[in-house]
């Protein structure tokens, strides 16, 4: 798995963005290739869980969502994640 972490800035550009971003983050869920994605409680940033090893298919999916190159959207980190105990629930 991989594990992506989103810092959000006070720049509201990004929010136009977020419906067609939720959707296509569906689809990858869909597919199979997102386990789960949402934002920090406090609205900092969010999380988003791949289910796969492959770094080209994560670059792909981000590449995809034009979310990411928004204002006030930076990737801070995107890094291999396991499971050691319990599950994600949906």
């Amino acid at each position: 798995m991989i594990a992506v972490i989103l810092s959000f800035s006070d720049d509201p550009a990004r929010l136009e963005l977020r419906p067609r971003h939720r959707e296509l983050l569906g689809g990858l869920h869909e597919r199979g290739l997102l386990v789960a994605a949402g934002p920090f409680e406090d609205q900092s940033g969010a999380l988003l869980v791949f289910d796969t090893d492959d770094e080209a298919e994560v670059d792909a999916a981000l590449a995809e969502d034009p979310y990411y190159a928004a204002p006030g959207v930076t990737i801070v980190s995107r890094k291999r994640w396991g499971i050691v105990t319990g599950g994600v629930r949906g």
